[in-house]
């Protein structure tokens, strides 16, 4: 089986970009592939009365500063990163909060989570992933 033809049918991506779902290919007809790659950062925008390790206003870019994060925050961040750097858009919108998103999966997107931690820490952190650059490969 030739490489791009198992990448196609595995999903899997390849040179540091991300595969989006063939479905989503802008022909299938012609057997391509399309490839993209995101900027992802991490934002502090709320921290509760006993927060020790973030303050509002720190950014961190994924996955190069991730070891910055505590433990707590980090965890709560993981498969909200990993899906959006694989494409994934989360559905729910959040309408008339503070805590609305943006959707664009050509532009910015943007997702909020709050730290599991149970004490007073309270952290909330959004994630702005920013569209960088498409790669289509032909079958």
């Amino acid at each position: 089986m030739k490489r791009r033809e198992f990448l196609k049918k595995a999903g899997c991506g390849a040179a540091g970009f991300t595969v989006i779902p063939m479905a989503q290919a802008s022909d299938d007809a012609k057997g391509e592939l399309i490839l993209r790659r995101y900027d992802i950062e991490v934002e502090v925008v709320e921290v509760g009365p006993k927060t020790r390790c973030h303050k509002v206003g720190e950014k961190f870019k994924w996955p190069q500063e991730m070891g910055k994060l505590c433990h707590w925050l980090g965890s709560a961040l993981d498969p909200f990163l990993t899906g959006l750097a694989g494409g994934a858009i989360y559905s729910w919108r959040y309408q008339g909060t503070p805590y609305e998103k943006v959707i664009d999966p050509e532009g910015v997107t943007t997702e909020f989570i709050r730290c599991p931690d149970p004490s007073e820490a309270g952290i909330v952190a959004r994630i702005t992933r920013t569209f960088k650059q498409k790669r289509v490969l032909k079958g």
